[in-house]
């Protein structure tokens, strides 16, 4: 915890409390969040949300997860402990604005870094597929940091496309092809071929790997995520092997990248493959 913290609430909590305020916390545009806030402080919530109000001006509204992502848009409860009663932000990252609100779209911050790997790989002209687009984080970023030719961008959650559609229009991109709905029911429908697919989904990604495969073009790169301990990732290449057999394919690993813890031990994982026959 910050000294600076610690001064201002020296006077208001015991030094047993301080010394329990969790340090790790996500900021999405002006929205402090903390994923463990300590039942034991549960009392002096509001007292420790308005000290990190008074030390970051740059955040409005302080809250905590109640509830960890579930459901089928993967999404977290939320309550707001200080500050001003909003869940909606924008949000900017690598030379982007995203428009959401926390609780009813799923977003991570702290995938910045990895979104900026991605982008730095597409090259002129490419064809970009990205599955479980969000409120448009990796197609944005991509539109606006390189120069695809075109990306479809497909979302389940109407929330989620309602928010990407925004900021489509608030960052002027015109290569995005936004569709809701189900990837399992719109990819077989799309007679196209991909020069890249990204797949930010790391639970059950593997029951959409057979999808990718069939639209990736010859030489085209996969970016395919999962959950994994960290010196145990035979289990994400097997997967990959068993598809691309039964495919009649062949692929090439390029990367394999931490991104990511998802809890104690266990990270989110992308297996970067290049497909080919």
């Amino acid at each position: 915890m910050p000294n600076k913290l610690k001064d201002l609430l020296k006077w208001k909590l015991t030094q047993k409390e301080i010394d329990i305020i969790p340090s790790s916390y996500d900021i999405v545009g002006s929205i402090l969040i903390f994923s463990d806030f300590p039942k034991k402080l549960v009392k002096k919530e509001k007292i420790v949300g308005e000290g990190l109000l008074e030390l970051h001006k740059n955040i409005k509204t302080i809250a905590k997860k109640t509830k960890k992502y579930s459901g089928k848009y993967r999404l977290p409860k939320l309550k707001i402990i200080s500050g001003e009663k909003t869940k909606e932000t924008m949000h900017k990252e690598n030379n982007s604005i995203l428009k959401l609100n926390v609780e009813k779209v799923y977003f991570s911050s702290r995938l910045s870094t990895e979104r900026k790997r991605i982008f730095s790989q597409v090259k002129n002209n490419e064809s970009v597929l990205v599955m479980f687009s969000g409120c448009g984080p990796y197609p944005i970023t991509l539109a606006k940091n390189s120069k695809p030719k075109e990306i479809y961008s497909i979302e389940i959650n109407p929330i989620a496309c309602k928010y990407q559609e925004e900021n489509i229009k608030l960052n002027k991109i015109n290569n995005i092809k936004l569709i809701k709905g189900d990837v399992k029911k719109i990819l077989p429908k799309i007679s196209k071929k991909f020069d890249r697919i990204i797949m930010p989904l790391p639970k059950d990604a593997e029951d959409f790997l057979d999808l990718a495969l069939d639209k990736i073009k010859k030489n085209g790169t996969i970016h395919f995520y999962s959950f994994s301990e960290e010196d145990k990732c035979g289990s994400i290449i097997k997967i990959i092997t068993e598809e691309c057999q039964k495919q009649k394919k062949k692929y090439k690993i390029t990367d394999i990248v931490k991104c990511g813890h998802f809890s104690p031990g266990v990270f989110r994982i992308c297996v970067d493959f290049r497909v080919f026959w």
